[in-house]
């Protein structure tokens, strides 16, 4: 038998990633900045684009990670393989202040400390059946659609980028930025609030239809919650626990990311409350929380001691003060941002409850010829809103997330177009 050559290998790969698009949306923008900067070396670009935080970790938080460090230089307070789940005393601290206090009946062990809430909402479907049917919002953020083409759940992309196999709930200005019940029967919804992209919110009313019809239909809803932090209306929900039934119906998704600047530290969380149901090949009752469980410990080594100390202190009184802090200046850019846009005859959405402001894009420009006249021409880099979903054509997201002197500089130079 002749030696296998590299171009002769029979190795198989997962023909479901073939079926995604070209780029995903990032990495596209990236690459696009890159054949610019190259071009243009002394652009100085300013970033509106992917939503990451650019001011520093708040004191508490480095402060208990410096001190955790020193416990893992000494035999007594060094640390190895810590739960998966997480430490309980992390656990402990989310549940009492991001839950109990405004009324959710959620405990520590319904609270799975992760690296990321993109990494769950992505992981969760390794605990759920491939035949379910789905639904998104259209826009959306491209990871739920992405991971169910990865994970074959999904058919082919038509020529508006759409999956067969998906159901699409368009939000756009004319309804609100607020998605209908699906009007086909789905088993598995993805709803975000403060939105990805829209920055749009959900009353109580809205998040209790949702859940009713999650109920009397055996729907399961997947409830990214990473922006509820930004929310400034004391009478709008932060978590989807808050609404009677949704222990019943709802997996939730938190993030430390936005709140207290972990993106480069990385931890945040997932809510299973026990007793929330799915049904196994045979239609017998299977609790969820048991299979993320046994996912959880087959498959992660949990996060980190140090960072864990670090996001325990969040929930500290000079942690509270100081994310807030971090919470009002984001918002306060996204004021500006919502105010010159405005001014310059822009019709403009969300950034009052979010750090995401979604602009319609003017003269009647599609979201990517957009994109390439400010990088071109204001050298500032947003987001094409047909990125995050056909409905998203005609829109554009910029970030909050930036200094307050580059946010003036960017929006002195947009106005200036």
């Amino acid at each position: 038998m002749p030696a296998k050559t590299a171009s002769s290998s029979v190795v198989q790969v997962n023909s479901n990633y073939l079926k995604l698009k070209a780029g995903y949306l990032f990495p596209e923008i990236a690459r696009r900045i890159k054949s610019f900067s190259e071009a243009n070396p002394d652009a100085a670009l300013i970033r509106l684009g992917i939503g990451d935080v650019t001011e520093p970790l708040p004191l508490a938080c480095r402060n208990a990670m410096k001190v955790a460090i020193d416990e893992m230089g000494t035999n007594t307070g060094f640390h190895g393989y810590g739960p998966e789940q997480g430490y309980d005393w992390l656990r402990e601290a989310i549940a009492k202040h991001d839950f109990q206090t405004k009324g959710c009946q959620i405990n520590a062990e319904e609270i799975f400390v992760s690296d990321g809430s993109k990494c769950d909402s992505s992981n969760i479907l390794d605990i759920l059946g491939s035949s379910n049917r789905i639904a998104v919002t259209d826009p959306v953020y491209p990871v739920y659609v992405d991971s169910n083409v990865m994970t074959g759940r999904t058919g082919d992309a038509n020529q508006s980028g759409r999956y067969a196999g998906l159901s699409y709930l368009p939000i756009n200005a004319e309804n609100g930025f607020a998605a209908k019940i699906p009007s086909e029967p789905v088993d598995l919804i993805y709803l975000c609030f403060p939105n990805n992209p829209t920055g749009a919110v959900a009353t109580r009313a809205q998040l209790q239809e949702w859940v009713n019809y999650a109920r009397t239909n055996s729907v399961l809803i997947l409830f990214d919650a990473a922006y509820e932090a930004f929310i400034q209306n004391p009478d709008l929900p932060h978590s989807i626990y808050e609404i009677e039934g949704a222990r019943e119906c709802a997996i939730e998704f938190r993030s430390f990311s936005k709140n207290a600047g972990f993106t480069g530290t990385r931890c945040a969380f997932t809510v299973v409350p026990k007793g929330l149901k799915g049904k196994s090949d045979d239609g017998s009752d299977v609790e969820l929380w048991n299979l993320w469980n046994r996912r959880q410990s087959t498959k992660f080594n949990g996060v980190s001691y140090i960072i864990q100390r670090g996001a325990e202190a969040v929930y500290s009184a000079q942690g509270q003060g100081e994310i807030n802090a971090l919470v009002s200046f984001y918002m306060r850019n996204a004021a500006i941002i919502r105010r010159e846009l405005t001014s310059a005859g822009i019709e403009v959405h969300g950034g009052e409850h979010a750090p995401y402001v979604w602009l319609k894009t003017p003269d009647d420009m599609d979201s990517w010829g957009f994109f390439d006249h400010l990088l071109h021409n204001a050298h500032v880099v947003g987001t094409p809103g047909s990125g995050f979903g056909a409905a998203g054509e005609g829109y554009f997201r910029l970030s909050a997330f930036n200094s307050r002197v580059n946010v003036d500089e960017a929006m002195r130079r947009i106005r200036a177009l």
